[in-house]
């Protein structure tokens, strides 16, 4: 059995495929004892950091009961509570916060700052989203996965929209690590980043998986165990709405792309929110094949897995 205690989660890329599966598992084991009324408090007399620059969902309430149920204290700082990175630099933050809390979540905007916090505080701390990655969010959907298919390498998944937006990124790194092919379809405007792509290329090597970047939608579904989607206008470029509502309408996902798949087992997931009309339709959202409600809970079963597993008692 992996140990990952001490440890931060910044990026997938820091964890071998044996730590991710490792997570996975102990979220559906924490999951399957919720479901018991099962509550063995292994985080008892701990306190969280829960800093939140970009608003949320699913990620705050995640950390909240995640940690309340198993028996920490968490703390949620909004950027008007505390001063990081303007008042104070990110680094005396840090270093504050990790003489009080024993383990620290951020959601923002910098891959630089959650970084920094790692370095500085002394702690574990937790991606929850940054501009470049999105790990929790990865974990919760490789989750829901292995409940659908009993298993995740060999899986064929295509991601459709901003290929270079923080959950491709984070996705391509999750898939090239546990041997998922991973299929982006976007506008080659928006690409995945070439050095990332290389980097997930390496690990794809490894886990013998392959990684594949397409504008071509309808050869980039068919055979597709999963197919997925994010918003098309992410958190600070409401500026670009327009423009990417132009680029990204031939990449939206509805019936008749699902129906390219030539699967009936083909899965639809999104992160949530979903923008309904835009990149994915009403019927797609609301059908049998979509499990984004499973998905969403399972944000909350693997962050508290994380927790659990980097400063659990």
């Amino acid at each position: 059995m992996p140990n990952i205690k001490g440890r931060s989660l910044l990026t997938l890329k820091d964890y071998s495929a044996e730590e991710i599966e490792y997570i996975i598992d102990l979220a559906i084991e924490l999951k399957n004892k919720k479901k018991a009324n099962i509550f063995e408090k292994h985080l008892a007399n701990k306190n969280v950091a829960l800093i939140f620059e970009k608003p949320s969902t699913r990620t705050r309430c995640s950390f909240t009961v995640g940690a309340v149920d198993e028996g920490a204290h968490p703390e949620y700082l909004s950027k008007n509570d505390i001063q990081l990175g303007y008042k104070e630099t990110v680094e005396d933050t840090a270093r504050v916060l990790g003489r009080m809390f024993d383990g620290i979540e951020f959601r923002g905007f910098s891959q630089e700052t959650v970084e920094k916090l790692a370095k500085y505080s002394g702690v574990p701390v937790w991606n929850g989203l940054t501009d470049e990655d999105h790990p929790t969010q990865v974990l919760a959907d490789f989750m829901t996965i292995k409940e659908k298919f009993g298993y995740i390498k060999g899986l064929n998944f295509v991601y459709c929209g901003d290929g270079r937006n923080n959950m491709s990124n984070a996705l391509m790194i999750g898939c090239a690590k546990m041997g998922v092919n991973y299929t982006v379809a976007s506008p080659k405007s928006l690409e995945p980043d070439s050095e990332l792509i290389n980097i997930c290329r390496t690990y794809a090597k490894e886990s013998g998986c392959d990684i594949t970047i397409t504008d071509d939608i309808k050869k980039a579904v068919k055979g597709a165990d999963i197919v997925y989607t994010d918003v098309w206008v992410s958190m600070g470029e409401e500026e670009k709405t327009q423009e990417r509502l132009s680029i990204l309408r031939p990449y939206q996902v509805n019936s008749e792309v699902m129906g390219l798949t030539e699967k009936d087992s083909t899965i639809f997931m999104h992160c949530l929110p979903a923008v309904r009309g835009n990149e994915v339709t009403n019927d797609v959202l609301e059908g049998k094949n979509s499990v984004v409600f499973d998905e969403a809970e399972n944000r909350m079963h693997t962050i508290k897995a994380v927790m659990v597993a980097t400063i659990g008692n």
